[in-house]
């Protein structure tokens, strides 16, 4: 996305990808001929999802990448799985709050502000430097919010309407197509840059955005929804661990972005507290596992 926001407007990235991962999605549903829901109540659902757990957070994280490096972008992203334990604390009776997650969670927030406030360093009102960094990185956390509400908005639906997961994605991505393509033509009324012509761009944000399609969207989405459905919605978002240990390093070597003392304060508190608000979960599934081990 940092690399592809070079060339192309937020929105027109969003569509790129989703609309590559939209047509792969519906050639696997005819090649095993399974169809679209026929009950208007779950396809209106289903495009919810669509719009609120994949056009828009997507909007969102490469219109904050336009001014945000992206192990930063990574870093705030990670605080999903905080928003996902606190949404799914009163929408999952399986998932409640703990003491122990609380203080996870307030720790995690105390990590966005250390990673905030570091762009608030020098920055006056009548300058406004620093305030566009602040602007993408807010963005990005609209879009943690995003995946935390309908990442459980979206087990919600697979527990009410039994469609298969497969379907989901296809449903989903195909409303997403929709909706970014809406966005990318609404955008410039706004003051955003205007859609571009894919035979303008250069190889390497062409490739990007080729990339972010197929593995990141395509690949990444014919299994998301199948998660849900079997882990539940915060432990599913804790896949955002990884993210920012491979983001921040690739950040350093390929984009040549600055690690510094604010992002490793930041980084630690966020992780730590996500690590915190999560080890009851940990426990509880290992204790699962070691009880469906066979006696000795």
């Amino acid at each position: 996305m940092r690399v592809g926001v070079v060339e192309i407007p937020p929105a027109q990235l969003t569509f790129t990808r989703v609309g590559i991962a939209a047509i792969g999605m519906n050639i696997v549903l005819l090649l095993t001929r399974r169809r679209y829901p026929s009950d208007w109540r779950a396809l209106l659902s289903l495009a919810i999802i669509g719009l609120g757990n994949t056009a828009v957070p997507f909007t969102l994280l490469a219109w904050g990448e336009q001014t945000v490096e992206s192990g930063m972008t990574s870093i705030i992203q990670a605080v999903t799985p905080v928003f996902a334990l606190v949404i799914a604390h009163f929408a999952f009776e399986d998932e409640r709050i703990t003491p122990l997650k609380v203080f996870g969670i307030a720790l995690s927030f105390a990590g966005i502000v250390v990673l905030t406030s570091r762009d608030l360093q020098g920055t006056t009102l009548t300058s406004g430097q620093g305030l566009g960094d602040l602007a993408g990185e807010f963005a990005i956390i609209g879009a943690a919010l995003c995946y935390a509400t309908f990442t459980s908005f979206s087990r919600k639906v697979l527990q009410r309407y039994r469609v298969e997961p497969v379907v989901v994605s296809s449903v989903t991505m195909t409303a997403a197509t929709i909706g970014a393509a809406l966005m990318m033509f609404a955008a410039p009324l706004i003051g955003e840059r205007r859609p571009v012509a894919y035979d303008s761009l250069s190889r390497d944000v062409l490739l990007s955005g080729l990339a972010l399609g197929f593995f990141n969207t395509f690949l990444a989405y014919l299994v998301f929804y199948q998660v849900v459905a079997k882990l539940g919605a915060s432990r599913t978002t804790t896949v955002t661990y990884v993210i920012p240990v491979v983001a921040v390093t690739l950040g350093a070597l390929v984009l040549n972005e600055t690690i510094d003392a604010w992002v490793m304060a930041g980084a630690a508190l966020i992780l730590g507290g996500i690590g915190l608000a999560s080890v009851r979960l940990r426990v509880a599934w290992r204790g699962r596992v070691g009880a469906a081990k066979p006696a000795q």
